[in-house]
């Protein structure tokens, strides 16, 4: 299991290419079959993981640009496992749903099992420019997706979802190099590896200004208030798929970076932040659940309260505490199979109801069906966010800076 990562990573591309040459009748099961590897790659990774061992494992190294300290490293944690094998699970389920008649199916298999890759990449890796580049990466395959099979608006929506994760990327990129160039700084050498950065020793005002280049990255792709506008626009445009993936995986990418990132190379920065990103939260948490209740398209409102349950996410992230963390990771993986799930049966709610608008009687049963299946989700969901929640909330005011 020695290149079990790279395998994860370049197996969907390697894949992905392959299937230029596959029938575009067997485009869906091809895309299945290698789905459905992928997945049993990462629950190997899961059997083989060591629970006592708190660090990195399965780790790769190779030099790439040595004089500036950029290589091919990689490993996962804890963390990262999960997400991983949350993100092979939602791409195998969201091919599956696929509908037979989707049009150019061999390009939507291609473009999915394209950003597979650079999912799994984005958190298994630990060079920071590595990352950067699956980062980036991701927003190709998304893009393409909302604009060639999403809705009547879907240039705009994706071009509007373009727009706002790129510009925040660039941002953190320069915060990227500025972290490196003060280790270089520090030590002498260059070094893009964030295991390494976690040992930086930087001023206060230096924390400062970097936890605002890495806030602008991760702040747009969580997205909190007043970032979220992109993400309702993306959710009604984009097809089935596309919600289900950006939902259940590509949110996650935000929390994920402030986990990794902010938190253990910035510690200052993030104490001295806290209640500005609290109230940032709670706002998120209340202002969209409100927005939610006044949506009349049920996409929008599994889209909002998705921006809201994101919230709850980042107030666990910040509560500065083993608890609110633990249970914050817990979060995106709960939050990435509802919402995942939600947008795969609104998908197949929007698939029965407007392809059929003359039939009066299966528009009334999928209204019945639509009805049923929300207020069996509120109940359900009530009872298990009233708990998590409750406890999430204690630890979260429970921390140090509101005592």
């Amino acid at each position: 299991m020695s290149h079990i990562l790279s395998i994860l990573i370049f197996f969907p591309a390697l894949a992905g290419i392959l299937g230029f040459v596959v029938d575009r009748r067997s485009a869906k099961a091809y895309g299945i079959a290698v789905a459905s590897v992928e997945f049993i790659l990462a629950l190997w990774l899961w059997v083989g993981f060591d629970n006592a061992n708190a660090g990195m494992q399965f780790t790769e190294f190779s030099p790439i640009i040595s004089q500036f300290g950029i290589s091919y490293n990689l490993g996962i944690d804890g963390i990262s496992l999960f997400i991983v094998i949350m993100a092979t699970l939602i791409t195998l389920l969201g091919i599956i749903l696929l509908k037979e008649d989707t049009p150019n199916m061999k390009n939507m298999i291609v473009s999915l099992l394209f950003l597979e890759m650079t999912m799994v990449g984005v958190f298994v890796a630990l060079d920071a420019i590595i990352f950067y580049l699956f980062w980036e990466l991701s927003l190709v395959p998304m893009l393409y997706i909302i604009g060639a099979w999403g809705g009547p608006t879907r240039v705009y929506a994706a071009v509007k979802f373009f727009l706002y994760t790129f510009a925040g990327s660039l941002i953190m990129l320069i915060g990227l190099l500025a972290v490196a160039y003060l280790y270089h700084l520090d030590n002498g050498v260059w070094t893009f590896n964030i295991l390494d950065w976690y040992q930086l020793h930087l001023t206060s005002d230096q924390q400062f200004w970097l936890f605002l280049a890495f806030f602008s990255g991760f702040a747009i792709k969580v997205p909190m208030f007043p970032f979220h506008t992109w993400l309702p626009h993306a959710h009604g445009q984009a097809p089935t798929i596309g919600s289900v993936i950006l939902a259940a995986v590509l949110l996650k990418m935000g929390t994920y970076g402030f986990v990794r990132f902010s938190l253990p190379i910035l510690p200052d920065a993030s104490v001295d932040f806290t209640p500005f990103i609290m109230v940032l939260s709670i706002i998120m948490v209340v202002y969209t659940a409100m927005i939610a209740f006044a949506q009349k398209d049920m996409k929008q409102v599994v889209a909002y309260s998705s921006v809201s349950h994101m919230g709850v996410i980042m107030l666990g992230v910040f509560a500065m505490n083993a608890e609110g963390l633990g249970g914050s990771v817990f979060l995106m993986l709960s939050h990435g199979i509802v919402s995942g799930a939600l947008f795969m049966l609104v998908g197949v709610i929007y698939e029965r109801t407007y392809r059929n608008k003359n039939n009066v009687r299966v528009w009334w049963i999928s209204s019945c069906y639509a009805c049923i299946c929300n207020n069996l989700w509120c109940y359900v969901d009530g009872i298990c966010w009233i708990t998590f929640n409750n406890w999430i909330c204690w630890r979260v005011f429970s921390s140090t800076w509101i005592l």
